[in-house]
C-alpha cells in the first residue's frame, strides 16, 4: 500500500489548447510527483535519521531553515505519541525535506501507529514546506462497522462515533503552508487539515487510503484557502473537502482521481451540515483541468450556495452526464466539461 508510486496506464487528458479536458503532467512536475520531479531539496549537511535527532533539529530550526530526513530513515513515532503525546512542530518558514523521486528513492519515512496521533506535523508559522517525505498513519481502513454501529443501531451518534480516535497528518492555522512531492496515506481525518490561513499549495504529492466512514479527508479546509495541483488521489472518502465556512475556498487543477473511492471525491459542506442556520457551501471554488476515474458516486458534490461563485470547467469525468457526476445548488457554473471517460487501468 505504501511507498510505490501507482503507474498511470491510458491518458489523463482528452483534446487539445483550449478544448483540452482532464489533468496534463508539466515538465519536471509529474502527476504525484516522484521520479522526475525538479523541485527537490537535497540536503547541505548531515540528515537526521532518528526521532530524538528530528525534535532536536526542528527546535534549533529558524526560518530559511532545512531540516532533512534521510532518505533510508524510517522515524517511528508511535510510542512518544501514545505516552508523552508527541507533536513534531514545524515553524514558520521552515523546510521538513526528503528525497522522494531523487534516483528513484521513495522519501524518508515518518509514520505513527498511534490512533489519537492529533497531528503528526503542527506548523506553527506562515511559509512552512514540507517536501519529498512520506508519512503514515495509523488507520487506513474504512472502519464501516464502528461508523454503522455509531448512527444505524441507536448506540449515541456522534458521541459513541468519537470515543474511537482520529488521526491527522499535517496541520496548521497558519498561511502559506506547501506541501508537495510526498506521500500521505492513513489518516482517518486529514492527511493535510488546513484550519486557517490563504496562500496554501498542495502540489504532486500521492495522497491515499485516508478513508475513516464519516471523515477520511485527503485535504480538509475549515476557514482557509489553498491551491491543489497535479496529485494523485486513491481511497480517500473525500479527497478535497471544506466545511463551507464563510471566506473559504479551493482551487483544484490537474489532478487525477485513481477510481478507489468511499464517496464522492471533492465536497464542499453547506449550511445544514454546520446546522448554522445558513446555506453558505464557503466563498468559492474553481475546478478544472481535474481527471475523474471514480465512478462509484457523484465526483462533486456541493451542499450550499456559496457566496460568490463556483466554477467547473475543462474536467474528463468517468461518468456520462453531469447529472450523474455531480450534486450542486445555486451559484454554480458547469461549462467546457468532458463526459464519459474510457477506463483504463491503473495499477
Amino acid at each position: 500500500m505504501f511507498g510505490a508510486r501507482p503507474i498511470l496506464r491510458g491518458p489523463t487528458h482528452t483534446g487539445t489548447g483550449r478544448k483540452s479536458c482532464g489533468a496534463t503532467a508539466k515538465r519536471g512536475r509529474p502527476l504525484g510527483g516522484g521520479t522526475g520531479y525538479t523541485e527537490t531539496i537535497r540536503p547541505t549537511g548531515p540528515p537526521v535519521g532518528h526521532l530524538d535527532e528530528l525534535i532536536e533539529a526542528l527546535a534549533g530550526a529558524k526560518s530559511g531553515d532545512t531540516v532533512y530526513v534521510s532518505g533510508d530513515a524510517v522515524i517511528e513515532c508511535t510510542e512518544r505519541i501514545y505516552v508523552d503525546e508527541l507533536v513534531l512542530a514545524l515553524s514558520g518558514g521552515v523546510t521538513l525535506a526528503s528525497d522522494r523521486g531523487i534516483d528513484g528513492a521513495p522519501g524518508g519515512l515518518i509514520r505513527s501507529d498511534a490512533f489519537a496521533t492529533r497531528p503528526l506535523v503542527q506548523v506553527t508559522g506562515a511559509d512552512a514546506r514540507v517536501t519529498g517525505l512520506r508519512l503514515q498513519g495509523p488507520n487506513p481502513r474504512q472502519c464501516l462497522e464502528h461508523h454503522s454501529r455509531s448512527f444505524r443501531e441507536g448506540h449515541g451518534g456522534h458521541e459513541y462515533y468519537y470515543k474511537f480516535p482520529t488521526s491527522d497528518g499535517i496541520a496548521t492555522a497558519h498561511s502559506r503552508l506547501r506541501v508537495d512531492n510526498c506521500e500521505l496515506a492513513g489518516w482517518s481525518h486529514s492527511a493535510i487539515r488546513l484550519n486557517r490561513g490563504d496562500g496554501h499549495l498542495v502540489q504532486h504529492n500521492f495522497i491515499h487510503h485516508n478513508q475513516y466512514q464519516g471523515l477520511g479527508y485527503g485535504i480538509s479546509h475549515d476557514i482557509a484557502e489553498s491551491v491543489i495541483e497535479g496529485n494523485l488521489f486513491d481511497a480517500n472518502r473525500h479527497s478535497i473537502a471544506g466545511t463551507g465556512r464563510g471566506g473559504s475556498g479551493y482551487e483544484a487543477r490537474h489532478n487525477v482521481e485513481l477510481g478507489r473511492t468511499l464517496s464522492h471525491c471533492f465536497d464542499m459542506h453547506g449550511g445544514r451540515d454546520r446546522k448554522d442556520g445558513t446555506d453558505v457551501a464557503g466563498g468559492w471554488m474553481h475546478v478544472h483541468h481535474n481527471t475523474f476515474r471514480a465512478d462509484r458516486r457523484c465526483a462533486i458534490v456541493i451542499r450550499g450556495t456559496p457566496e460568490d461563485e463556483i466554477v467547473i470547467d475543462h474536467n474528463w469525468f468517468r461518468h456520462k452526464t453531469e447529472r450523474g457526476a455531480m450534486r450542486k445548488e445555486d451559484r454554480v457554473v458547469v461549462r467546457d466539461n468532458a463526459w464519459g471517460l474510457v477506463d483504463p487501468v491503473v495499477r
